[in-house]
């Protein structure tokens, strides 16, 4: 694996460390809002706008990294925010408060998503791009098996303790932030000309792109615009009786599955395209929430976490590969921090909209309603998608 440099090491570590915190806390999230208060659809607005405040950000920091030159920074702010954010959420409970610590943890996404990702594509060639960001998916998600299984016994231990664990999540978010130490930069010709960046300039991007990028982008986001947050998922498996310990066992046996399968299924992916492995993924979701309606037995919601995990290694990393496969080296940060923009926009819409289905029509027309649209998805990437042969790698 000679083509798994010292640089995407570290990047997967980092990302090892910082989602170890995340998943450590988020599948008892929606348990802990609700047990101060939160409804359903204060949860999901709260899903909504946090993803929308990172994805707003990707695309202002990814293009500020692009015209910088600079990538490091961006990385290291990022995730020290994202670190700083875990404790804050156990000292208080105000609605305000959590709406204001939980943006602070995806605006630290914001900030490093788009300048790593491109640190990344630099690492890799347009034959190993699948293989680069499969490696670090798996890593990234190696941390939501890992912190969740912490989680898992520390309720087992002490039940119902949910703030303590915010606090102990900041201990792997500080060594993600320490490690970023080791990062090195590669050398660029920088620019002196000195550029205004406006928040929302990198939406000239999208007029500038190419139709290849803008084709791509509308499926990915007319996707997004029904994928909902996962919270929904766990909340499903525990109203159908699974304890909290069940709920995170099931979590983490998603999380477990993704990591055996992302790096794999990269290395498929550069073989036979990833068009074709996009939307094996895209299958793989629609037969989950299909699932999810009659799901009600532990085994039903085993093998529907398992499917999701396939979803998730099929597509989560490989639509990243392909977007920087068809954009310009130079624009890489920018391509993906504007398609990141554009996703969080729809996930707000994607989130708050299940929340009232749910809290209206119920669990069932939630799933029902998002495993119909994504068929439609998948006919538009069949029909109207097309693999590219020769990325514009530089």
């Amino acid at each position: 694996m000679t083509y798994i440099t010292r640089t995407i090491w570290i990047l997967s570590l980092v990302s090892l460390f910082t989602d170890m915190a995340s998943e450590m806390l988020y599948p008892i999230m929606p348990i802990y809002l609700k047990s101060i208060g939160f409804s359903i659809v204060l949860i999901g607005l709260l899903q909504g706008i946090a993803e929308a405040t990172a994805g707003l950000s990707k695309g202002y920091f990814g293009k500020l990294s692009d015209i910088s030159g600079k990538r490091k920074p961006f990385v290291q702010l990022g995730y020290t925010l994202s670190a700083l954010s875990k404790p804050m959420m156990a000292l208080f409970v105000f609605p305000l408060w959590i709406f204001l610590s939980r943006t602070l943890d995806r605006f630290g996404k914001g900030i490093r998503t788009g300048a790593r990702d491109a640190m990344l594509s630099d690492e890799a060639t347009p034959e190993t791009k699948g293989k680069i960001f499969g490696f670090h998916r798996s890593m990234d998600t190696m941390g939501a098996v890992l912190g969740p299984l912490i989680a898992l016994v520390y309720l087992y231990f002490y039940p119902e303790h949910y703030k303590t664990l915010f606090l102990i999540a900041f201990i792997p978010g500080l060594l993600a932030v320490i490690a970023t130490i080791f990062l090195k930069e590669k050398n660029k010709s920088i620019s002196t000309e000195k550029v205004n960046v406006h928040f929302f300039s990198f939406l000239h991007y999208w007029k500038e792109s190419s139709p290849e990028y803008r084709t791509l982008i509308a499926g990915l986001l007319a996707f997004t615009l029904f994928n909902s947050s996962d919270i929904f998922l766990l909340l499903k498996a525990k109203d159908a009786g699974l304890s909290d310990t069940m709920t995170i066992g099931i979590y983490i046996f998603y999380n477990l599955v993704y990591v055996i399968f992302a790096f794999p299924l990269g290395i498929v992916s550069d073989k036979i395209g990833f068009k074709k492995m996009f939307i094996f993924g895209l299958c793989m979701f629609a037969l989950v929430y299909f699932g999810m309606v009659f799901s009600k037995s532990i085994f039903q919601f085993i093998v529907i976490f398992f499917l999701y995990g396939i979803y998730a290694a099929a597509t989560e990393g490989i639509s990243k590969a392909w977007i920087s496969n068809i954009s310009k080296k130079q624009d890489t940060a920018t391509a993906i921090g504007t398609y990141t923009a554009f996703q969080s926009i729809c996930a707000m819409i994607a989130s708050s909209m299940a929340g009232l289905i749910w809290y209206n029509f119920g669990a069932s027309a939630t799933f029902m309603i998002t495993g119909i649209f994504c068929l439609f998805i998948i006919a538009y990437f069949l029909f109207n998608v097309k693999e590219i042969k020769n990325p514009l790698g530089e």
